[in-house]
């Protein structure tokens, strides 16, 4: 009647979360890379030259920033009480999102301009080392278990966050922290499956039936405004399967991070596009952001045709998926790596950069240019040595992650005070200068 759901083992999951070899173990491990140790002069000498390449790559990042009037108009009408909704953002990416310090800053930007929309979409408990959302805190039993992730690899149901848990024991619970005044709850629908108890401040609400025909299930929700601690609870011995739940208020923005450690691009390409459909339909987003290209600089498997190729064919799929949604993606930044015992440049950053560039420009998607505006190639090393980044040269520090957002966010607003402008002039010919005189 449906398709056939796997019996997950416990190295299949490894396999499949993570992307592991079966011969991981057996090989030789590489010679951990030698850390820095910048003395004090250096540290402010690093850091002088972190604040001038900030300062003179100020405008210069953001690409086809017409792409984002759809958002822009949201964001306006919310601002001045024209249209009093959520304008849901959805970021998507790599370890740089999923450790929500680069988007909780943008979050936290955003909501203090526009309004608290809730938390929104979060994946289901904690489904990998290194997840976390520091607005929707969860957490889950011992029992459940992940499938998907970065490999993609799977039956494709993975929800909107590209990774799913899933019980067959009864008093198996998951629990949510949020404050909001609507929840969604999405599962997967399949023939046998297990149903559940939703309790809200140890309240019992309903009982959740996951067993029908196989694909996206949800259950909606409006509840008192405020804060609220959401547990489900399995009650019998049939599979399910979680994606995640959304807690949403009622005007404002939400920022929902959705990041996979490790992941790249084509991971999306992996997910049951059907799926993907009903729940982006769901949240309607205003603006959906792609933040990856740090992994694929190293991938042997991309050249410059083939990841333009397959960047172009997500920001098709995307397009169909939610149609209403202006795109932003945003670049790797700057990478270096150990190799011939020194720190060089991954050079691999380049061809990724320009192939995302050409992309957005053929398929009409805003871009922001992360390692331009960090300062160039080879920026890293300064970021690292000013303590905004760490020893690994890849990712960043919790001070380098809220410095980007920063940059990245005045940017975008810098572009939406001039779409403001632009609709206020169109708006009262006044304003420009031009009154309507009686002829």
């Amino acid at each position: 009647m449906g398709r056939w759901l796997p019996t997950i083992t416990v190295l299949g999951l490894a396999v499949s979360l993570f992307g592991l070899s079966a011969q991981t173990n057996t090989k030789k491990r590489p010679k951990p890379s030698p850390t820095v140790h910048p003395t004090t002069a250096s540290k402010a000498a690093a850091m002088a030259k972190v604040d001038q390449y900030l300062e003179e790559s100020a405008g210069m990042a953001l690409a086809q920033a017409g792409a984002l009037v759809p958002v822009f108009e949201q964001l306006a009408r919310l601002s001045v009480g024209d249209d009093p909704k959520s304008v849901h953002i959805m970021h998507f990416g790599d370890s740089h999102t999923a450790a929500d310090e680069w988007t909780g800053e943008l979050r936290d930007l955003f909501k203090g301009k526009f309004g608290d929309g809730g938390s929104g979409f979060s994946v289901a408990g904690r489904p990998f080392p290194g997840y976390r959302r520091f607005d929707a805190r969860g957490g889950a039993t011992a029992l459940w278990q992940s499938y998907g992730g970065r490999a993609g690899t799977g039956d494709g149901f993975f929800g909107l966050g590209g990774v799913s848990i899933f019980a067959s024991r009864p008093g198996q619970s998951v629990y949510l922290d949020a404050e909001c005044d609507r929840l969604e709850i999405d599962y997967l629908l399949q023939p046998g499956g297990g149903s559940l108890a939703l309790y809200d401040n140890d309240r019992h609400v309903d009982e959740i039936s996951t067993d029908g025909e196989l694909g996206a299930g949800y259950t909606t929700y409006q509840i008192s405004p405020g804060q609220h601690r959401f547990k489900l609870l399995t009650l019998d011995s049939h599979p399910v399967r979680l994606f995640g739940w959304a807690a949403d208020r009622s005007a404002g923005v939400t920022y929902e991070a959705l990041g996979l450690n490790g992941a790249e691009a084509a991971v999306i390409g992996h997910w049951d596009e059907a799926m993907t459909a009903t729940y982006l339909q769901h949240r309607n987003p205003g603006l959906i952001v792609l933040a990856y290209g740090t992994n694929e600089a190293t991938d042997p498997r991309w050249d410059a045709d083939n990841y333009r190729s397959m960047f172009g064919d997500l920001i098709d799929r995307l397009r169909r998926d939610a149609p209403t949604a202006s795109i932003l993606v945003v670049g790797p930044g700057d990478r270096w790596q150990y190799s011939r015992s020194k720190w060089q440049v991954v050079d691999g950053i380049d061809k990724i950069i320009d192939a995302q560039k050409a992309a957005c420009r053929e398929h009409g998607c805003a871009f922001w240019d992360t390692r331009a505006r960090m300062g160039g190639k080879g920026a890293m090393h300064d970021w690292v040595y000013a303590g905004l980044a760490q020893q690994d040269f890849v990712h960043f520090t919790e001070a380098g992650y809220h410095r980007l957002a920063a940059v990245m966010y005045a940017d975008m607003m810098q572009q939406f005070a001039e779409y403001q402008k632009a609709r206020t002039e169109n708006r009262d010919p006044a304003a420009n200068g031009h009154p309507d005189k009686d002829h």
